[in-house]
C-alpha cells in the first residue's frame, strides 16, 4: 500500500486478516491509488493480485470514454443512447457547431479531458460562448431538466466490482451514495448559470457551501437506498430503473472488454487459473426528470475518503466485502514459491550448485 492514501483501505484490509509488508516480501496484495507500472504487473507471481486492470481507463478517463462510448453509440444506437451528447474540443469542433446549429438555446458543460480533481475546471456555458482557450476539453450536452429531489439536483454514486475479464464477471454493491447540490435547483439562465451549488453535484465543492447539511436522511450526502425509498414513496418503478442502471454498467464495461482481455493475457502469463487483478469502479449517474438513468462518468479510484459516519459505513464496508469476495487462497502461495525454487535450482550447472542461491530475479 505505498502508493494508497485512504485509511478505509488500510482498516479493511487489516479486519480482513491482511498485514502490511515490505514491498520486496512475498505479498500477496498489491492496492494503488494509481495505476501501477507495467514492469511491476510483468514481474506478478500466480498467487498474487492488483485492484487495477491495465486498460481500464479507457472508460475512466473522460475524454477516452467518451470516444469509445460515441464509438459504440456508432454502432449500435439504441443500445447506447445512455450518455449526454460529447464532444471533444477543438478537435470535434465543426461536429459541434452542426449539432448546435438548430439547438440555440442548449446549455453544455465543459469538463478538462483528464481531471481527477472533482469539479476543478468545471463550468457551464450556452452553446454560443463556448470556448476552449486553447486547451482540450469535453463539451457535454448539460442535462438541464433533472430528477429533483427536496428541490435539490442529485447524482448517484454506484460502487462496481470486476473481479474477471475473461469470462467477464461484475458485481455491483448493494449500497452507495446520493450526492446533493446546496442550492435549490433552477434551469440554467444568465443570473445562476455560474452557480456551482446549484449545478454541480460534486461533494468536493458542495462541502464547502455554508448550506452543506450532514443529516444522513435529509442532508447532500445519503445512502443510496434512502433516494430508492423516496422513489418508491413518489410510485416510481425503482426496480426497472435499478435494472436500467445495471444496463449501464454492463454496456460500458463491455464497450472495451476486448482491451481489458488482451492485456491480461499479454501481461499475466502466469495467471492461467485466476485473475491476476480486481477493480473497484464507481459509476456517476444522473436521472432526468423522466427518471430515464445517464452516466456521467466513471472513476477507477473512487474516493474512499471517511469524512462522515456514513462514508465510514459505505467504503469500509465496500472494501472488505471487495476483499471477500476476491478469492486469495485458489493458489497455493507456499506451494507455487517451492515450485518456483525448484524450478531455479534445476536450471544451475553441477558448478552453480556449490554455491548457496540467495537471489534471482
Amino acid at each position: 500500500m505505498s502508493n494508497c492514501k485512504y485509511e478505509a483501505v488500510h482498516s479493511a484490509s487489516q479486519r480482513f486478516g491482511f498485514r502490511l509488508v515490505n514491498e520486496l516480501d512475498e505479498w500477496n496484495l498489491l492496492w494503488s491509488d494509481s495505476c501501477v507500472p507495467l514492469s511491476k504487473l510483468m514481474d506478478m507471481k500466480k498467487f498474487q493480485k492488483v485492484n487495477h486492470f491495465p486498460g481500464m481507463l479507457e472508460i475512466c478517463r473522460k475524454d477516452l470514454l467518451a470516444r469509445n462510448l460515441n464509438r459504440a453509440l456508432k454502432l449500435f444506437p439504441k443500445e447506447y443512447n445512455f450518455f449526454p451528447k460529447t464532444f471533444y474540443l477543438p478537435a470535434d469542433f465543426s461536429e459541434f457547431r452542426t449539432y448546435t446549429r438548430h439547438r440555440k438555446r442548449s446549455i453544455f458543460i465543459l469538463k478538462p479531458e483528464n481531471n481527477c480533481q472533482g469539479s476543478k475546471g468545471i463550468r457551464l456555458a450556452r452553446n454560443t460562448k463556448v470556448e476552449t482557450n486553447g486547451e482540450h476539453v469535453l463539451c457535454q450536452h448539460y442535462i438541464s431538466r433533472p430528477y429533483l429531489v427536496d428541490n435539490l439536483k442529485f447524482d448517484l454514486r454506484i460502487y462496481v466490482l470486476v473481479t474477471c475479464c475473461d469470462p467477464l464477471r461484475i458485481y455491483v454493491y448493494n449500497e452507495g451514495l446520493a450526492r446533493f447540490a446546496t442550492v435549490p435547483y433552477q434551469q440554467p439562465n444568465k443570473n445562476n448559470i455560474d452557480n456551482v451549488f446549484m449545478h454541480l453535484t460534486n461533494y468536493s465543492i458542495n462541502k464547502r457551501s455554508k448550506d452543506f447539511n450532514t443529516d444522513e436522511d435529509s442532508g447532500n450526502k445519503r445512502r443510496l437506498s434512502t433516494i430508492y425509498n423516496i422513489l418508491e414513496g413518489e410510485g416510481k418503478d425503482v426496480k426497472k430503473l435499478i435494472s436500467e442502471i445495471d444496463d449501464i454498467i454492463i454496456k460500458t464495461i463491455i464497450s472495451i472488454c476486448s482491451v481489458l482481455k488482451r492485456n491480461h493475457i499479454s501481461l499475466f502469463l502466469r495467471h492461467t487459473i485466476s485473475s491476476a487483478c480486481f477493480e473497484i469502479l464507481g459509476f456517476d449517474i444522473l436521472l432526468d426528470k423522466d427518471l430515464k438513468p445517464f452516466l456521467l462518468e466513471v472513476n477507477h479510484s473512487p474516493s474512499f475518503a471517511m469524512d462522515t459516519p456514513l462514508d465510514r459505513e459505505i467504503k469500509e464496508g465496500l472494501i472488505f466485502d471487495t476483499l471477500r469476495m476476491i478469492d486469495f487462497n485458489r493458489i497455493d502461495k507456499k506451494k507455487c514459491l517451492e515450485e518456483k525454487r525448484k524450478y531455479v535450482t534445476c536450471r544451475l550447472t553441477p558448478a552453480q550448485k556449490t554455491f548457496q542461491l540467495l537471489l534471482v530475479l
